[in-house]
C-alpha cells in the first residue's frame, strides 16, 4: 500500500497542483491527507489535488513521487480510477 503524487504541473486557480492517489484504497488516501492536513474538500473523485507549496511536505511524509502519466495507470490498476461523468460510489 503506497500513496503517490505526480509533479506540480497542473494549474488552476493561480497556483500549479499535484495529484496525491492510492494504488489500495480510498481509506489510505482519506488517512494519509488528513494527517497532512489537507482539507476534505481537495478530493476529487479519485484524488486530492495538492497545491505546489504543499509538495514537498506530502513527499517527506511518505508520498512516492511518480510522473503525471502514472497517477491514471495507478489508479486503473487498482480499480479506483472514477473519470469524469460518472457517478462516484461512496468515497
Amino acid at each position: 500500500m503506497t500513496v503517490f503524487i505526480d509533479p506540480p504541473d497542473w494549474p488552476g486557480h493561480g497556483r500549479m497542483w499535484s495529484h496525491l492517489v492510492s494504488d489500495a484504497s480510498f481509506e489510505e488516501l482519506h488517512t494519509f491527507a488528513r494527517g497532512l492536513g489537507v482539507p476534505v474538500r481537495a478530493f476529487e473523485r479519485d484524488h486530492y489535488d495538492i497545491p505546489s507549496h504543499r509538495y514537498e511536505d506530502a513527499v517527506r511524509a511518505g508520498a512516492v513521487q511518480v510522473r503525471s502519466r502514472e497517477v491514471v495507470r495507478i489508479l486503473h490498476a487498482a480499480g479506483l480510477r472514477r473519470p469524469k461523468g460518472r457517478p462516484d460510489s461512496a468515497a
